[in-house]
């Protein structure tokens, strides 16, 4: 029985089979103004018979793209009376310092698109005015009459310490008006900070039903086609669920595909024994960095798409706009810049020969010859030299510079963009990045990583095998999981542990009822960690707690953990070391493990045919006598400058470092001693 994981990216969509016979790689250009359509065509590039998958996991970037272009649904905003501004209010904080133009980017529910709810709760709680849905029933048939709307978002204040309210409201709605999706803030996340919590609700539904309509219109074809076996869906968390648990909350599935490519690289660096990595995955319009400890990616609680904050768990990851597509250019004070604009993948580079005259990162690699002039990108994806040359021409004459030069530079600006990102989550967080591997894939990853390597001091590089399809890859090998949370302000103490306990049993219950619903397996594991700060503290650190000893657990183990941690970050223990702590937030995870994964090394097409040849590469301002040949053949220890090959991307070794092939079939990078 055949398993397959098609990723969709802004330039190539990416399917991985999986069989009896091995594993199955295939490469077709994304169809952006109609996702699913490439979907689909990866499946017939493929040869599959639908009706004999007996399983199907996706993952795209439909539900951000939604709220990058602003086409999601036409919103309704149900709040509590006196918090109609909320949206348009946000934090006092400005995305752009030093701009006297600056204006808050506009929220996805307009004022007269929200009605206000006369009630109230407090934060502990109690209710403060009841609600009389029968009495406000009339305005909000006025409402939702006179706005038209597609969807309605519902968040009260303080509703996560006491969802009554909303649950009356939600069933108001539903009388009025039985075909109108509904969203309430309870069921998308139960935490404290109104504005975030209103801006995650709002993105939730706004989402919701496009990709409703969507994973529909996929359901259905793979229906028709006669499929009967389980339809996945990559979540921001790293873990999939099924679809039908998707559109339920749009909002899990923000970031799908870069987390798909996490979860990828984590099961690949483990089958060598390497746990600690920080990943770098290039694609066609973007740069993905993350950092891994322990065989674990750090969950954001907060991430932000479009400048809106998502309080929902997400792998933690920082993007840049410096992909293969991005474009090159000089901006007005004569300075050379990549992205992040992108040809994405209409017209594509310069070198596609597609209509693409502006130069991008990977006219900038075939340019400087570490991409073979001859490759097939995607198996039919010819390259052209002189298309990228010509492209680059302008802006060699306008810098007074040759065109290898322009690309060279290029090539160089990204890296330290990257490096910058890495920073960001690794030395800005109290962790250096010289105790992790670095691991890149994408299509353009595997080219720029022994330069970021380098430049962060990392001493190794692991490259997974046919890393241009890692995403995909993750998808298959990610396991199914389901989060849940929940704001409830704990002192750590003795007496309080009876009610930390509690809170934690509770949701786990709520999880596994969850899980039983979607019909996941029963070889479940648990995760539970407790966002705890000193009290009179703004901001929390994520503690892990070890679930197999939370019974046992003491308020004195508890607190020493919260200190090791915060001396993890911030090198210091606190203000005094009897400071009291207290928990603010509890969170839950359940994982259900898929079936075996075989490793990307066992793909049954093996490797390109590329016979060792001499190569010419540019490489920080001179030519290089380097090699090509593909990766299969390389020799252990063999040192650069060289370019390796696999079906779906290149590796570049520069001058002073070395290559070598372990066992599990990944590539590993040494700087030379």
């Amino acid at each position: 029985m055949t398993r397959v994981g098609v990723e969709i990216g802004g330039t190539f969509t990416d399917l991985v089979q999986m069989d009896q016979g091995g594993v199955r790689i295939v490469k077709v250009r994304s169809t952006p103004s109609k996702p699913d359509e490439g979907l689909f065509n990866a499946l017939e590039v493929a040869g599959l018979d639908i009706a004999g998958l007996r399983e199907f996991a996706h993952g795209s970037t439909v539900a951000t793209n939604a709220v990058l272009e602003r086409k999601g649904a036409r919103l309704g905003l149900l709040t509590t009376e006196g918090f109609r501004d909320l949206l348009l209010l946000r934090r006092q904080d400005r995305e752009v310092l030093f701009d006297i133009f600056y204006r808050k980017p506009e929220p996805l529910v307009s004022r007269r698109d929200t009605l206000e709810v006369p009630e109230r709760v407090d934060s502990g709680g109690q209710v403060v005015r009841p609600l009389d849905a029968e009495a406000w029933a009339p305005a909000l048939e006025a409402f939702l009459r006179a706005g038209h709307y597609d969807a309605v978002a519902i968040c009260l204040l303080n509703s996560f310490a006491r969802p009554e309210h909303e649950r009356q409201v939600a069933a108001l709605v539903r009388r009025i008006a039985p075909n109108l999706p509904v969203t309430c803030s309870v069921d998308v996340t139960r935490a404290f900070r109104e504005y975030e919590r209103a801006s995650t609700t709002t993105l939730a539904a706004y989402v919701q039903p496009v990709l409703d309509a969507y994973l529909s219109r996929i359901g259905k074809r793979l229906e028709a086609a006669g499929f009967d076996g389980r339809f996945s869906v990559m979540q921001s968390n790293g873990g999939r669920v099924p679809a039908t648990a998707v559109r339920e909350n749009g909002a899990s599935a923000l970031l799908s595909g870069p987390a798909a490519g996490v979860t990828g690289a984590i099961r690949q660096s483990a089958r060598s024994g390497i746990q600690d990595i920080i990943t770098l995955d290039i694609g066609g319009t973007s740069a993905d960095v993350c950092l891994i400890r322990k065989g674990r990616p750090d969950l954001t609680r907060e991430a932000r798409i479009d400048t809106l904050p998502v309080l929902t768990p997400m792998v933690d990851i920082a993007t840049i706009g410096a992909g293969g597509g991005s474009l090159v250019w000089i901006d007005d004070g004569g300075l050379l810049r990549v992205g992040p604009r992108s040809a994405g993948a209409n017209p594509g580079p310069a070198c596609y020969g597609r209509g693409g005259t502006q130069p991008t990162l990977t006219d900038a690699h075939v340019v400087c010859g570490r991409i073979h002039p001859e490759a097939k990108l995607a198996g039919t994806l010819s390259i052209d030299v002189d298309l990228a040359r010509q492209a680059f021409a302008p802006l060699a004459q306008s810098l007074n510079i040759s065109v290898e030069d322009v690309a060279d530079s290029a090539i160089r600006i990204a890296v330290e963009a990257i490096v910058s990102a890495i920073r960001l989550i690794s030395t800005s967080r109290g962790r250096d990045p010289r105790d992790y591997v670095l691991v890149p894939y994408g299509g353009a990853g595997p080219l720029h990583a022994a330069a970021v390597a380098e430049a962060l001091a990392i001493e190794n590089v692991l490259v997974p095998p046919n890393a241009g399809v890692l995403s995909a890859y993750g998808l298959l090998a990610a396991d199914f999981s389901i989060y849940d949370g929940v704001t409830r302000r704990t002192a750590v103490d003795d007496a309080a542990m009876p009610s930390v306990l509690a809170t934690v049993a509770e949701l786990l219950v709520g999880v596994k009822a969850r899980a039983d619903a979607l019909g996941l397996g029963e070889e479940r594991r648990f995760d539970v960690t407790l966002d705890m700060r000193f009290v009179g503290q703004a901001y929390d650190l994520g503690v892990v707690v070890d679930h197999a000893a939370l019974a046992s657990l003491t308020a004195a183990e508890l607190y020493a953990a919260f200190i090791r941690e915060h001396e993890s970050v911030y090198r210091h223990g606190g203000l005094g070391t009897n400071k009291p702590v207290e928990i603010v937030s509890y969170h839950v995870g359940l994982h259900v493990a898929p079936e075996t994964v075989p490793s990307l090394a066992d793909v049954a097409e093996g490797d390109v045919q590329v016979p060792e040849e001499p190569a010419r590469i540019y490489d920080t301002g001179v030519w290089h006598d380097a090699s090509r040949m593909a990766r299969g053949s390389v020799r252990d220890g063999m040192s650069g400058p060289v370019a390796l090959e696999d079906l779906t991307a290149t590796v570049y070794v520069p001058a002073g470092w070395k290559a070598a092939s372990d066992p599990a079939g990944n590539l590993i990078l040494r700087k030379a001693s």
